[in-house]
């Protein structure tokens, strides 16, 4: 491949993809549209649709799920904003502004994964819901928006790791992504008399993970022990897909003062508690289900 890419250019050389001039907005009508609000928006709606499937399919009122979802929706934006602006707050502090400035992306999963549990206990609270049902139904749709909405960070020349010559492995031109995601381990690796970086495509790796724990979530759909364990199986299978994913990426947010990747640490945590809260809850059902063996005390005679 050429040894010099032009800004809007995107490869992945050990694959012989060469994409040209992908653009991050277009115009319509005279206004910029972001790609990155777009494919978030798509992944929105589609993760919507499918909770109202799911909860079609499960003899449950779909009209919940979009009334929840409008809620859902609003306070996941803004927690997914908060999250991502208090552990990088040195690049806003100077900036307030730039706080609200979403097109240039920003947005925290984990932040928008607390804001949208806490909205649902809310709502099942004040509409008297069964929390755990709602939550079960609502976690596939959840992670398909995830699979779809990474898409935007490709868009966005963000979300990915340090160097490698794998076989997934991605260039983009230096002038394209931000100077702090570039990493000391990436500047020894680039090339004399090229213009570009060579990086894991972590967008990609967190996208595939979640369509993996995707299928797998419906197709165990229907063998479930207890209602929340969908959720316990998205918060366990996609804590133990990111907690190796930050391991790697280079815009990692660090809990303050220290070297230590937030997101990594919570990541870990829900795998752990989620995996032991699975394993209790399945020991106590089967201990309810298993008929109790009772000693007769019945005499012999005639003997």
């Amino acid at each position: 491949m050429q040894d010099m890419m032009d800004r809007m250019d995107i490869a992945f050389p050990n694959l012989g993809i060469y994409l040209e001039n992908v653009p991050k907005s277009f115009h319509v009508f005279g206004f910029e549209i972001a790609f990155y609000g777009l494919i978030i928006g798509i992944g929105v709606l589609c993760g919507v649709l499918l909770a109202a499937y799911v909860a079609r399919k499960e003899k449950f009122d779909a009209d919940v799920i979009w009334d929840f979802a409008i809620y859902a929706i609003i306070f996941s934006i803004i927690g997914a904003r908060i999250y991502y602006v208090v552990f990088a707050w040195d690049r806003y502090k100077n900036d307030l502004l730039g706080i609200f400035q979403l097109r240039n992306g920003g947005l925290a999963i984990y932040g928008a994964v607390i804001a949208a549990f806490t909205t649902l206990g809310i709502y099942c609270k004040v509409k008297k819901q069964n929390f755990l049902q709602i939550a079960d139904i609502c976690v596939p749709g959840l992670v398909l928006g995830q699979v779809i909405g990474r898409w935007g960070n490709f868009m966005n020349r963000e979300v990915f790791g340090e160097y490698t010559d794998s076989f997934l492995a991605m260039r983009l031109p230096v002038d394209a992504v931000r100077a702090s995601d570039i990493s000391e381990k990436i500047s020894a690796h680039m090339i004399e008399g090229t213009n570009y970086i060579q990086v894991h495509p972590t967008f990609l790796y967190e996208s595939l993970w979640n369509l993996a724990l995707l299928l797998l979530m419906l197709c165990y759909r229907r063998y479930k022990k207890f209602e929340g364990e969908q959720s316990l199986l998205y918060l366990g299978g996609y804590g133990l897909g990111r907690a190796w994913i930050e391991g790697i990426r280079t815009d990692t947010l660090f809990i303050p003062h220290t070297t230590v990747a937030v997101s990594q640490v919570l990541a870990i945590v829900l795998f752990v508690v989620s995996l032991a809260a699975d394993l209790v809850i399945r020991q106590r059902i089967k201990k309810k289900t298993t008929p109790a063996v009772t000693l007769g005390s019945g005499t012999e005679s005639g003997k």
